[in-house]
C-alpha cells in the first residue's frame, strides 16, 4: 500500500560522514565478494567490449576489404550523431549519466553485432545443410532467425543497465533512451557491413553513381530507415520502463511486460525483414503502413511521458520549498524546459561555463529528488528513501548559491502573466499622466 513520505526537514547544510545510498561503508566493502566491487565490474565490461570490438572489426574488414570498410564507415556514421542527439533530447528532463550511454552504444556496436553475425551465420548454414535449400535458408534466416537473435542481443544491454544501474533506470524514457542508443550502435556496425559489401560489389561490376548498389543501399538504410533498429528495440525498452514503474507489483508483471516488449520488437523486426517477400512494392507498403505510423505513435508516447515527468517535478518540489530547501520560484522553473534553458544561459552569461554546468547538475538533482518523492508517495521508493533524499538535498544545498539566482531569473522571465484590473479612476504617472518611471539597472547576482 502506498504511504506518504515524511515531510522534508528544514535545511541544516550538508552532513559530513553520513553514508549515502550507493556508497557502501568500509565494512561492507571489506566483506563484499570480489565480483561485487565496482572496479571489477567496470574492468570486466571494458574487457568484454574491447575484445568484441576487435573481433567484429576483423570480421567486417575481412568481409568488405579495407577500402570497402572505410567507405562503409564514412557513410554509416552519418546518422549516428542525429540519433544520439534525438535520444539525449528526450532524456533532458532527468539526464542519465554518459557512462550508461557509452556502454549501451558500445554493446550494440560490438557485443550485440558480434553475437548476431556469428549466430545468424551458423543458423543459416545449418538450415541450408539440413534442408538442402540455400535460398529458403536465407529467407528463413532473415525473417525468423535474425529478428530473434538480434533483438535478444540488443535487449541484453537494456537488461544489464536495468539490473546494475537501477538508480538511473526509473521509467519509460530511460528505457527508450538506453534501448535506442544500443540499437543505434548495432545499426552503425551493420550499416558498415552492408555498405562496404555493396561498395565491393560495385567495384567488381563497374557500377558508379546513382545506379550503383552502394547508392541504393545508402538510400534505403541511411536516408529512409535510419530509425528502423532503434524503433524495434525501443519496444523492449518501453517494456523495461514499465517494469521499473511497477517495482511493487508481482514478478509476473515485472517479467512479463519486458518479455512482451521483446516479442513485439522481434515481430516488427521480422515483418520489416520479410517485407521484400510481399511483392515488388512490399517494402514501401510496410514502410508506409506500419513503420511510419508506429514511429509517430512512439514519438508521441515518449514526448507525452516527458511532459508528464515535468508535471511531476512541478507537483513534488513545492514540499521542499515549504521546508526551505528551495525558493518558492524554483519548482515552477525546474518544471519547465524553457526556464531551465534560460537559467543555464543566464549563469553562463554572468558567471561562465562552470556556473552553467553547476546549474545543469542542480536541475538534474532536483528532478531526481522529485521523482524519488513521487515514488515514495506511491510506496515504491525502497528502504533507502531517507538516505537517498538526504544525499540529493545535500547536492542541491552545495550548489544553491550558483543555481538559485539563475533559476529565479528564469522563473521571472517565463512565469505566466497575471491579469491586473486597472482602477476606474486616472492614476498619476500612468496613461499619459506625468513621466514614466526610470527602470532600475540590471542586477547581477554573481557580481562580488
Amino acid at each position: 500500500m502506498a504511504t506518504c513520505p515524511p515531510h522534508p526537514s528544514y535545511p541544516s547544510g550538508p552532513t559530513d560522514g553520513v553514508p549515502t545510498a550507493g556508497a557502501p561503508t568500509a565494512g561492507a566493502l571489506r566483506h563484499a565478494h570480489w565480483w561485487q566491487r565496482p572496479w571489477v565490474r567496470y574492468g570486466a565490461a571494458t574487457t568484454l567490449l574491447t575484445l568484441s570490438g576487435l573481433v567484429i572489426l576483423a570480421l567486417v574488414r575481412e568481409e568488405t576489404g579495407t577500402e570497402g570498410f572505410l567507405v562503409g564507415l564514412g557513410l554509416a556514421v552519418l546518422p549516428v550523431p542525429l540519433l544520439i542527439a534525438a535520444f539525449r533530447w528526450l532524456d533532458r528532463v532527468e539526464p542519465g549519466p554518459w557512462r550508461n550511454l557509452v556502454f549501451s552504444f558500445a554493446w550494440g556496436a560490438c557485443a550485440a553485432a558480434l553475437i548476431a553475425i556469428v549466430a545468424n551465420s551458423f543458423a543459416t548454414r545449418w538450415i541450408a545443410t539440413a534442408t538442402a535449400d540455400p535460398a529458403g535458408a536465407d529467407t528463413l534466416g532473415a525473417t525468423v532467425i535474425a529478428p530473434v537473435v538480434e533483438e535478444s542481443a540488443k535487449a541484453a544491454a537494456v537488461l544489464l543497465v536495468f539490473l546494475f544501474r537501477r538508480r538511473d533506470f526509473t521509467g519509460i524514457v530511460d528505457g527508450v533512451v538506453i534501448a535506442g542508443v544500443t540499437a543505434t550502435g548495432f545499426a552503425f556496425t551493420e550499416n558498415i557491413l552492408y555498405l562496404g559489401t555493396a561498395f565491393g560489389t560495385d567495384q567488381l561490376a563497374g557500377h558508379t553513381g546513382i545506379a550503383s548498389v552502394t547508392a541504393a543501399t545508402f538510400f534505403v538504410r541511411i536516408v529512409m530507415s535510419p530509425f528502423a533498429h532503434p524503433l524495434f528495440t525501443v519496444l523492449t525498452g518501453i517494456g523495461f520502463g514499465i517494469a521499473a514503474l511497477s517495482a511493487d507489483r508481482g514478478p509476473v508483471r515485472r517479467v512479463g511486460v519486458p518479455l512482451s516488449g521483446l516479442l513485439l520488437a522481434m515481430g516488427m523486426h521480422a515483418m520489416w525483414n520479410g517485407s521484400s517477400a510481399f511483392g515488388e512494392y512490399g517494402f514501401f507498403a510496410v514502410y508506409a503502413a506500419f513503420m511510419v505510423p508506429i514511429f509517430g505513435l512512439l514519438t508521441w508516447l515518449v514526448i507525452w511521458t516527458r511532459q508528464r515527468e515535468l508535471r511531476t517535478v512541478r507537483e513534488e518540489l513545492p514540499a521542499y520549498a515549504v521546508a526551505g530547501w528551495l525558493t518558492p520560484a524554483e519548482p515552477y522553473a525546474l518544471g519547465s524546459m524553457r526556464a531551465r534553458r534560460i537559467a543555464r544561459q543566464y549563469a553562463r552569461r554572468h558567471a561562465g561555463k562552470a556556473a552553467a554546468r553547476e546549474v545543469t547538475r542542480y536541475e538534474a538533482y532536483a528532478t531526481s529528488l522529485a521523482f524519488l518523492r513521487h515514488r515514495a508517495r506511491r510506496g515504491r521508493a525502497g528502504a533507502d528513501f531517507v538516505v537517498r533524499e538526504r544525499e540529493l538535498l545535500d547536492e542541491l544545498w552545495r550548489r544553491r548559491e550558483t543555481a538559485r539566482p539563475a533559476l529565479d531569473h528564469a522563473a521571472r522571465i517565463t512565469a505566466p502573466p497575471v491579469p491586473v484590473a486597472a482602477p476606474p479612476w486616472p492614476v498619476y504617472g500612468a496613461y499619459g499622466y506625468g513621466h514614466q518611471p526610470t527602470p532600475y539597472p540590471a542586477y547581477n547576482p554573481y557580481r562580488s
